[in-house]
């Protein structure tokens, strides 16, 4: 097997790993890998953080074993190997009636990682976590290779969807697919003028997908403005396909100032008229919008970025609020800060989602953004919330018990599998995962 040493990072670029890495084109040339040198499975890296991370060991990166075993267009499942792309299974499939039942915010995100970090999309609150719609998952593991499914191996199958690739490495999977009405997006969008305002219109939201833009440096009576985004699937002309633009180098450090984003935000609330609108939209322009600018993590420069991403109970609602006003009054916040309304759905052990509302918000890397996002995940976790662990660089283990109560469970079913610790991450050593048992 042919390794080649790569030094290469999370989206956000503030943490990198060096080390042997391997592309296996086959099966048989992944079980190959496994064995001489076993490694935590990787993908496109596009979680954040150093959930893709395995610095001064080996990883395996599976975005060559990308094609489609077969599809049964009567029942809607798809089994695909796992460095296939969500994005690419949404353009193949929207136009036949079908799309992935959940999708996360970028196309680039592979079915592998998607299983390993339980993802959600936009019709959390409806649909679930894309490991509820996962009928059955191949897992090799050594020279063993496993079939799991939630009523086959059902233990290990909870400990494997969310479980951050601790249980071996995911060769492929049956995916149930969501039937579409066709491959546009009908999206309204209406400005919200306040945080109480946009949690109300979330809770009354009757549309299939849900997403809300903040204006994270909106403060007082403007606290928690922005734009509410509702899309269901159509049938309809598909709009002309927007050039794809590059961000070729790192941004400078004022693109992102405080005046800058501040001036930014105010124009993007008002894009949109006071009465909203109504448009008609590709799939993967409404799914996947950033994925339109290549490489827009340079925007926040060579030093990298920090997303904070929290989930609180519904009962909550003032801790989110505060940690609005916190994050207001630092000026630190970029224009990129989502809020969505989440259902129970989960899947796994350590799977993120539950009943509640979601904050994310981006912060260019620097000092004061650390003490901000540990003054957050404080709050997050008095509030009896999670922080996403696919987006995470920065908490603290001493909050993950509480965070996540099935912590000590995982922690025995990663062991059990993998009990020399070959697929350990960046990540889970730095959260002290396997130890928790």
């Amino acid at each position: 097997m042919l390794w080649k040493t790569l030094t290469y990072s999370g989206w956000g670029r503030v943490a990198e790993a060096t080390g042997p890495v391997a592309r296996p084109e086959r099966v048989s040339s992944l079980a190959a890998a496994l064995a001489d040198d076993a490694g935590p499975a990787i993908g496109n890296c596009r979680s954040y953080g150093d959930a893709c991370l395995s610095d001064g060991r080996s990883a395996i990166k599976m975005v060559r074993l990308d094609r489609m075993i077969s599809f049964d267009a009567d029942a809607g499942v798809l089994d695909v190997e796992a460095g296939m792309c969500v994005g690419e299974i949404a353009k193949i499939f929207a136009p036949q009636g079908w799309l992935p039942a959940v999708m996360p915010g970028t196309g680039f995100a592979t079915v592998g990682g998607c299983i390993a970090n339980d993802v959600h999309g936009k019709n959390h609150h409806g649909a679930g976590s894309f490991g509820q719609h996962v009928v059955e998952i191949t897992l090799m593991n050594g020279d063993k290779t496993t079939v799991i499914s939630p009523s086959k191996n059902a233990a290990l199958f909870k400990a494997t969807v969310g479980g951050l690739g601790q249980t071996g490495v995911i060769v492929s999977a049956k995916l149930q697919l969501l039937a579409c009405k066709g491959d546009v997006m009908m999206v309204t969008e209406r400005r919200i003028d306040g945080f109480d305002e946009f949690i109300e219109a979330l809770d009354a939201s009757q549309a299939s997908y849900t997403v809300g833009w903040i204006d994270a440096t909106a403060k007082g009576d403007a606290l928690g403005r922005g734009i509410l985004e509702e899309g269901e699937t159509g049938y309809g002309l598909v709009p002309a396909k927007k050039k794809s633009k590059t961000v070729p180098f790192n941004a400078p450090r004022f693109a992102l100032s405080k005046p800058i984003v501040k001036m930014f935000n105010s124009a993007y609330f008002r894009r949109v008229p006071e009465n909203g609108r109504t448009s008609v939209k590709p799939i993967q322009d409404f799914f996947f919008p950033l994925d339109a600018i290549h490489d827009w993590n340079k925007l926040y420069g060579k030093q990298g970025f920090m997303q904070f991403q929290c989930v609180v109970p519904p009962g909550q609602i003032d801790a989110l609020k505060r940690m609005l006003e916190k994050i207001a009054h630092s000026g630190l916040a970029s224009p990129l800060a989502v809020l969505k309304r989440m259902g129970g759905g989960a899947a796994g052990l350590m799977s993120f989602p539950m009943e509640g509302y979601t904050l994310a918000v981006d912060f260019r890397s620097s000092a004061k953004a650390l003490k901000l996002i540990a003054e957050l995940e404080t709050t997050t976790a008095e509030a009896g919330g999670r922080v996403y662990l696919a987006k995470d660089a920065t908490l603290e283990a001493k909050h993950l018990p509480a965070m996540y109560p099935n912590l000590s469970k995982f922690s025995a079913a990663a062991n059990k599998a993998d009990p020399d610790g070959n697929f350990e991450t960046d990540l889970t050593s730095r959260l002290r995962i396997r130890s928790a048992s």
